[in-house]
């Protein structure tokens, strides 16, 4: 069987090729380049790092790697999706859609359709019905479980994709790395936006939308009780990066067309939170598994936490859309960010729907 293994330079990846050199297999490496080192603006220094790690791991099982440049495809598609959405005053979600667009798109265009499969290092699993049907299953670590970057992408995708660590903890992926003295083995986990490296967010956002200046308003008051630079640094649910006195504060809502960031005073406030949420279009990875329609009773998840939490899913026959509805009140219910829905059990991630703004 051939396989193309996913390099990022991390301990995860890398111990997927181990598990697979043990196994027999001699897979063919390939490392994703989407940011640019000579990019004055956002030069990407880690890349570089993680470029020489892959090479330091497919010199130690003797394999071949290449460096696959998908930069143009990445900042035409992702990183377009991204400033698009910031503008309209939405959250958006870049590294759902790499995995959609770039990483088991354009990557699985170009390269990944020659091999029988690709293996990620991803905390996913998959799973067989007995329709011989392939559907995305959660991870063992449901700390690490990673399902809900994996939420948009198609059946076509996911059944060409190999998931080894779905079954491992991520502690034992750090033993196996150390044991097998991988080069990656002490290498800390990535944090933040795939394409960003050590750029921050608000500095990307800045050098695409510059600054609008407007006021922040205290939502239940009307008093305006402090300055913004522009709507789309902020998002719904925001605590730190206010600067604001006498906190906490929190962002409840935006006025786009007046450049208003409306904040929240304290912990309990109601504006906070929401028991609601529309979704106008869903996704579903494999199939809908309630053809019959009606209200199902579903885990869902709005944000990368361990917890899925129990909900109630109601199809609007109308719209194509769906409602969800949980018991337990959801805070910070941003606009433009995925809601994933999972079965009751949170075994299998079903798919994934845009939170809209407000009711269909």
């Amino acid at each position: 069987m051939s396989i193309a293994v996913l390099l990022s330079g991390g301990v995860d990846s890398s111990v997927v090729v181990h598990l697979l050199h043990e196994q027999g297999y001699r897979p063919s490496l390939f490392y994703i380049r989407i940011g640019k080192s000579d990019d004055a603006d956002f030069p990407d220094c880690s890349m570089e790092e993680d470029i020489e790690m892959c090479r330091a791991v497919a010199h130690r099982y003797a394999l071949p790697l290449e460096i696959v440049d998908l930069h143009r495809e990445y900042w035409e598609q992702v990183a377009a999706y991204a400033i698009d959405k910031v503008r309209q005053g939405l959250t958006p979600n870049p590294d759902v859609m790499c995995n959609r667009l770039i990483k088991f798109g354009c990557f699985e265009e170009r390269v990944g359709h020659h091999f029988d499969l690709t293996a990620t290092g991803h905390y996913a699993t998959t799973r067989r019905d007995e329709q011989g049907r392939t559907w995305l299953g959660t991870a063992v670590d449901p700390v690490k479980d990673q399902t809900d970057f994996l939420a948009q992408i198609d059946n076509l995708q996911l059944s060409h994709l190999s998931f080894p660590l779905g079954e491992l903890p991520k502690s034992e992926v750090r033993r196996i790395a150390r044991e097998a003295a991988l080069p990656t083995a002490t290498r800390r986990d990535s944090q933040g936006i795939c394409f960003l490296g050590k750029v921050s967010y608000n500095d990307f956002v800045r050098r695409y939308l510059g600054e609008r200046p407007g006021p922040i308003v205290e939502w239940e008051t009307g008093r305006i009780i402090g300055r913004h630079r522009g709507y789309w640094f902020h998002t719904i649910g925001q605590r730190k990066g206010l600067g604001l006195s006498g906190g906490p504060w929190f962002v409840v809502g935006k006025d786009v067309q007046q450049d208003i960031v409306y904040v929240s005073h304290g912990y309990d406030t109601l504006m906070q939170y929401g028991h609601d949420l529309w979704m106008p279009r869903f996704h579903f990875i494999t199939a809908n598994p309630w053809p019959a329609g009606g209200a199902v009773e579903v885990t869902f998840k709005v944000r990368h936490t361990p917890e899925f939490l129990p909900a109630t899913l109601t199809p609007n026959a109308a719209t194509g859309g769906y409602r969800l509805h949980s018991p337990e009140p959801i805070q910070g219910i941003a606009p433009g960010q995925f809601c994933v829905i999972y079965d009751r059990e949170a075994k299998i991630c079903v798919g994934s729907g845009e939170i809209c703004a407000e009711k269909p």
